[in-house]
């Protein structure tokens, strides 16, 4: 394709780079339906923010639906009328390695995401009159967020589990930050990160290749690159040498507790047994966890999740407490489900179980082309795209033995964070 350098090929996706400013484009052409999702998938998160900084990639995302001099809703050219115009549905999220901004609407219609993707990639207005309309909104949306216990409890953990690297910022930023942050710094930071060579483009639907990369070279290709330095590089978390502990409490009946292990990037080697590991623990009745804690009468829930970003991160053992439960009785019988695996191992029957499960999971979560650009989003995310086009063969390559090692190498004391959350209202 004329001014593309073709990258790569896996899983019947097709990698671009638009050479004249290094735009990657990944390209699925896949006739689920006629429609196409366009999602612009941004290098940029919540773990690239500086002190005094910290929210400004959300904020960004909300700036970034006030549009540009082209499209704004005080001419009635707002972004989400004009997509909605024409059946789209739009919206974007924030996380810790990237922001994304996507429209699914039918391929007739495509060339209109470009030109506002294309559009506010360079060109949002991020003017002070909508900072602070949105400040408002953020600063609601805030105090929602840490009016939810377990969730608080789940920033909270992260914040103590990390002294050093920026995955100790919650995503939503620290409250001072988004109550001083100042349209200038956003606009510097947005001008040090939002142009193409720091974002991918993915095209999952039913389109023609060749006239979409014209439509896209055509819009993007002369934005230009980013003209400052690199980023600095984070910086690195040392290693764990003890547990870490810490207890809250709040008004209502919610208690619960939160376990948490360093673990590896998404793109080691040991990350597939670890997701695995998760499943096994956690996943219907059949799971240890729900048979050491929920069918005893200990929790009301109890859960395992493995981390998928970009840097180190946190496996973690979410617990909800019944009434008249204790924080300590629940943590012991959540390390005897860890000693167990560690010690006897996991049986071939129940890997398989979790395989199949996972393997189901991530067929209904790809149903569509907004399941499919979601889910390659998080891999671009977490380093590399073809994450998501050989997961199930990584899947099906672990075996008992792994799980076991895994659980023996990070699920450890000295690495370990533990949370305790008290609802004052608990009788």
């Amino acid at each position: 394709m004329e001014g593309f350098r073709h990258a790569g090929r896996s899983g019947g996706i097709d990698e671009y780079e638009l050479e004249g400013c290094g735009l990657r484009v990944l390209a699925y052409n896949k006739a689920i339906a006629p429609v196409v999702t366009f999602m612009v998938t941004y290098l940029v998160g919540s773990a690239d923010e500086g002190a005094g900084l910290t929210g400004a990639t959300h904020f960004l995302e909300h700036l970034m639906f006030k549009g540009t001099a082209r499209f704004n809703s005080r001419q009635g050219t707002g972004v989400f009328s004009v997509l909605q115009r024409v059946g789209a549905q739009i919206n974007a999220t924030t996380s810790k390695d990237r922001t994304n901004y996507y429209s699914t609407l039918p391929a007739e219609h495509l060339s209109l995401a470009l030109d506002i993707e294309a559009d506010r990639m360079r060109g949002a207005l991020l003017d002070e009159q909508d900072l602070e309309a949105e400040r408002t909104v953020i600063l609601n949306e805030w105090d929602r967020a840490h009016n939810e216990p377990v969730g608080n409890l789940f920033r909270q953990v992260w914040s103590l589990a990390f002294a050093a690297h920026p995955y100790r910022h919650p995503t939503l930023g620290w409250r001072s930050d988004i109550e001083h942050v100042t349209a200038p710094s956003l606009r510097a930071f947005y001008d040090a990160y939002y142009w193409p060579d720091n974002a991918v483009a993915s095209v999952i639907g039913e389109f023609d290749v060749a006239p979409t990369l014209a439509m896209i070279a055509e819009r993007f290709g002369g934005l230009g690159r980013k003209s400052k330095p690199p980023a600095p590089p984070r910086t690195r978390e040392p290693v764990q040498r003890g547990e870490r502990r810490m207890e809250t409490s709040s008004p209502g009946t919610v208690s619960a507790l939160i376990m948490a292990y360093k673990a590896p990037a998404a793109c080691h080697e040991d990350a597939g047994a670890l997701d695995l590991l998760a499943h096994l623990m956690s996943h219907g009745k059949s799971g240890r966890l729900w048979r050491r804690l929920t069918d005893q009468g200990l929790t009301a829930g109890a859960s395992a999740s493995a981390p998928h970003f970009r840097d180190p991160g946190l496996f973690c053992i979410v617990a909800v407490l019944v009434p008249g439960r204790s924080h300590e009785e629940v943590e012991c019988a959540i390390a005897e489900v860890v000693a167990g695996i560690q010690e006897e191992g996991v049986t071939m029957e129940e890997v398989v179980r979790a395989r199949n499960q996972l393997r189901a999971y991530e067929a209904y979560s790809r149903d569509g082309t907004f399941g499919i650009a979601a889910s390659l989003n998080e891999a671009i995310a977490a380093g590399d795209w073809r994450l998501y086009t050989t997961w199930r063969e990584r899947l099906g390559k672990i075996m008992p033995e792994d799980v076991q090692r895994v659980a023996r190498k990070y699920l450890v004391r000295d690495s370990r964070t533990v949370a305790w959350h008290t609802g004052r209202g608990t009788p």
